[in-house]
């Protein structure tokens, strides 16, 4: 289980890189991003196609492998495997079958959002994607809007407006964060009163991968009239995907 950047390729670990140039074969749910890694890293270990469409012939695949005595890594598109992305059945399998599942730590989004976007991280629940429809993202919603810990989910681009104004009008005007392309060249971190988060990006396009972060119920609270806040920062390391 590798972790792989979210965005800037200098976060690769060097274990990751060890582990990717040694093992048989990689599995990933986009191996075209997964290249693009191994191209940066010089590693030109096979990849195989693993997604929610497939999960059921290619673990059998894998688990043919590891029988035959080759190590798999698995990865996700980018970040720690199984957060939103699938590998779970296929963890699962490999530890019914008696096999080492071994985690190799790295970037994880949810938490490095959390890391540096202001809200209390501990306690937090973390919701992957709300639902695509607004009357179940709504309801979703509303079976969240009593806890007492900081909401975290990802969204996409053309999702984002319309589920920060579905937050604001279920869970009321608690502070967020909308945090953009972490550690990518165009990184962002959006911060305010979900009102004024809703404004902001209701009025521009968006692009890019996104996390985002809501004060709990216990965070619920009236805002002083100030304007979110917009910090944009570059990458450390020059490249991303």
């Amino acid at each position: 289980m590798v972790a792989t950047p979210i965005g800037n390729l200098g976060d690769v670990t060097p274990r990751a890189a060890e582990v990717l140039g040694s093992v048989g074969a990689i599995a990933s749910e986009d191996t075209r991003r997964t290249r693009k890694l191994l191209s940066h890293l010089g590693i030109r270990t096979p990849t195989i196609a693993y997604h929610e469409h497939n999960e059921e012939r290619v673990g059998r695949d894998v688990l043919g492998r590891l029988e035959s005595g080759e190590d798999v890594a698995l990865v996700s598109d980018a970040g720690t495997p199984l957060v939103s992305d699938p590998g779970y059945r296929l963890v699962a399998s490999c530890v019914r079958a008696g096999y080492a599942v071994v985690p190799l730590p790295g970037a994880c989004a949810p938490v490095v959002a959390l890391s540096a976007g202001g809200l209390p991280p501990v306690p937090f629940y973390f919701g992957g994607f709300l639902p695509r429809r607004p009357q179940a993202r709504r309801r979703k919603l509303e079976e969240l809007a009593a806890l007492n810990c900081t909401l975290v989910f990802f969204e996409s681009p053309h999702r984002l407006a319309a589920a920060l104004r579905d937050m604001l009008a279920v869970l009321g005007d608690r502070e967020a964060v909308v945090a953009r392309e972490m550690t990518k060249l165009h990184e962002e971190f959006a911060r305010g009163p979900l009102k004024r988060v809703v404004e902001e990006f209701g009025a521009r396009e968006i692009r890019g991968e996104i996390v985002v972060l809501v004060a709990g119920a216990d965070g619920m609270r009236k805002h002083p009239d100030r304007p979110g806040e917009k910090v944009q920062r570059g990458p450390v390391v020059p490249g991303s995907y």
